[in-house]
């Protein structure tokens, strides 16, 4: 691009920044929705607003060629958000792609195959993570984005913040699973996160400000479903139970020479993480 059109580009991307801020779009899908943006622009080294239908057509066919059906797909809402609220123009999506409708159930882990899971762990941090993330049934990044205040241990639960939807909600929590994050919580005393970043020494990790990386969690429960023998696929933690998540009296969620077992669901002993 010109100087000239690159000046052009740059406003038009700020202002398609703006409009997705503004519908109130959370920080990933303003991120994925402006790369969408970048890439056309970057493929094509022009502006998009000049693009052709049939020059759309050539794209999508290469996108469709290198990448999975989710990223064309995200591209595409990205690119209609930016013809539809930023050029002004409309977008024929159905006539110019038109990703599978594709619906899959998610890999059930039976109670064992769970316990196994959890018992694989060889850090505290991801045993406990996993711990929680079952018993609860929460998403990864809900599960990393717990603090301390959000533990309410008299009445057994978890206050969810911002969860899918920017929604708030309570979570029933097991005696077990506050038994693992007290035991969490006693092994680096930060006075916000529960699973702080824990790179470093014990004392940057008591004053760590950002939690354990998604990703670093991600391939720990993929380097657990391996050591415990489980074959089904975990692209992360999104897998079902076979059965509603529960706790145990019997094991304690911090003692690494034992799997945990999942039975009853009880009221937690104890009032506080402390």
């Amino acid at each position: 691009m010109t100087p000239s059109e690159q000046k052009r580009f740059d406003t038009l991307y700020l202002r398609h920044q703006r409009a997705l801020k503004l519908q109130r779009y959370a920080d990933k899908t303003i991120d994925v929705y402006s790369r969408a943006v970048r890439r056309l622009a970057g493929h094509y080294d022009c502006v998009p607003d000049r693009l052709s239908v049939e020059q759309l057509e050539e794209y999508f066919s290469r996108l469709v060629d290198s990448h999975s059906w989710s990223t064309v797909k995200i591209d595409r809402n990205g690119l209609q958000f930016f013809w539809e609220r930023v050029l002004h123009k409309d977008w024929s999506w159905v006539d110019i792609i038109k990703p599978p409708q594709i619906r899959s159930l998610p890999d059930i882990l039976t109670v064992p195959e769970v316990e196994r899971l959890i018992a694989s762990a060889r850090k505290l941090h991801y045993r406990v993570f996993v711990l929680t993330t079952y018993s609860m049934g929460l998403r990864l990044s809900e599960t990393l984005s717990l603090t301390v205040a959000d533990i309410d241990s008299t009445r057994g639960q978890v206050h969810i913040r911002r969860g899918k939807g920017h929604k708030d909600r309570f979570v029933p929590m097991p005696s077990i699973t506050c038994r693992g994050l007290r035991a969490l919580w006693s092994s680096h005393r930060n006075p916000v996160l529960l699973f702080p970043s824990v790179a470093g020494s014990a004392e940057q990790i008591r004053r760590a400000t950002t939690h354990i990386d998604p990703g670093s969690a991600q391939r720990a429960v993929r380097l657990m479903l391996a050591d415990c023998g489980v074959k089904k696929r975990s692209r992360s933690i999104r897998c079902a139970t076979a059965s509603r998540p529960t706790s145990s009296s019997r094991a304690s969620a911090c003692d690494t020479s034992r799997p945990c077992s999942v039975t009853a669901v009880q009221t937690p002993r104890r009032s506080t993480l402390s």
